[in-house]
């Protein structure tokens, strides 16, 4: 799901979620996704919210630390896409296009971690 650049990652969660949502064990994305509308419907999919509150929410929900602690490899894979001047910078005109060069980026990044068994 690819959002314009000013819009907030909240407006792209549904359509994504939806996708994925009967793949997945636990959902933990950033403080940005702290919204009762998100936090509802995670649940509601069978799906764990390993949301982290917002410093200014009233009553904060509990997160689960430990598996919060592995949104870090979620982390380091998009910094790794960056340093792809052309993924970080979004020169291509075309979804379509800038799609396939992430893609392209990510098969790239993948190779290393591929071996014959």
């Amino acid at each position: 799901m690819l959002t314009p650049g000013q819009a907030h990652d909240v407006h792209g969660f549904a359509p994504l979620f939806r996708m994925i949502e009967d793949r997945i064990e636990a959902f933990l994305p950033d403080r940005g996704y702290d919204a009762d509308a998100i936090r509802q419907e995670i649940p509601a999919a069978g799906v764990e919210a390993v949301i982290p509150a917002k410093s200014n929410r009233r009553n904060p929900a509990p997160h689960d630390l430990e598996k919060y602690r592995w949104r870090n490899l979620v982390e380091r894979l998009f910094n790794k896409l960056k340093n792809w001047r052309r993924v970080a910078t979004r020169y291509d005109k075309t979804k379509e296009s800038y799609l396939g060069f992430v893609a392209l980026a990510s098969i790239k990044l993948g190779i290393p971690f591929v071996h014959e068994a």
